[in-house]
């Protein structure tokens, strides 16, 4: 039996997504405890660059920057010219600019990253979903300030009918479902999004070993 979580149709496509990263600032950062935070680093950075590849629509929000600190220079050095909404507003959802910007990109799949996942990314995934959106939350690319308070809000998030996802799988969806002419081949359809699957798993994974070292 087939439904929206079910199908062809439940995969995530770049013409059909939107991506919204929320509040990736130092403050958020510095109470992150759920996983190391630059694993959250790398992996949102590379979603971020994923998108821009393939020409997702990117939404970029903090709270309260003047406090929190801006946005991370990894995800500003990939996005230089787009406009930060920056929100009074935990709920990003109730924020009039981020659901404008939103709804004008008039796609029905947004996919969200933040921190912290019980807050920020819970309050506006729950919300969305129920105006209609279907939602995707990349747990790789959130954190919490404990590993109990991330895996409750995923969990809360999953009854509602949201679908987690991690980075790495968000990647091979899109790939999977990038849409080529009918005498293009699997294997060339591969061979020509290959270059951008590696670049960001292997730049990110140099990135966490050096980190580390």
């Amino acid at each position: 039996m087939s439904s929206l979580k079910t199908g062809l149709n439940a995969l995530l496509t770049p013409e059909e997504s939107v991506l919204v990263l929320i509040d990736h600032q130092p403050f958020q950062f510095a109470n992150l405890n759920s996983h190391e935070p630059t694993m959250i680093v790398n992996n949102v950075v590379g979603l971020a660059k994923t998108a821009k590849a393939f020409g997702v629509p990117v939404i970029l929000t903090t709270v309260v920057a003047a406090r929190g600190g801006k946005i991370i220079k990894g995800i500003q050095d990939v996005f230089p010219n787009n406009e930060v909404i920056d929100r009074t507003f935990i709920n990003t959802w109730q924020d009039e600019k981020v659901v404008t910007a939103g709804k004008a990109t008039k796609r029905k799949k947004l996919v969200l990253a933040s921190l912290w996942t019980e807050m920020c990314v819970a309050m506006p995934a729950i919300q969305a979903q129920g105006e209609g959106f279907e939602v995707y939350v990349v747990t790789d690319a959130s954190g919490g300030v404990s590993p109990e308070a991330h895996d409750m809000a995923v969990r809360r998030m999953v009854q509602a009918g949201i679908v987690p996802i991690s980075s790495a799988s968000g990647f091979h969806r899109v790939l999977a479902t990038k849409p080529v002419s009918s005498e293009t081949s699997k294997a060339e359809r591969w061979s020509r999004w290959r270059p951008w699957f590696y670049l960001g798993l292997v730049a990110h994974s140099v990135f966490w070993l050096s980190e580390r070292a």
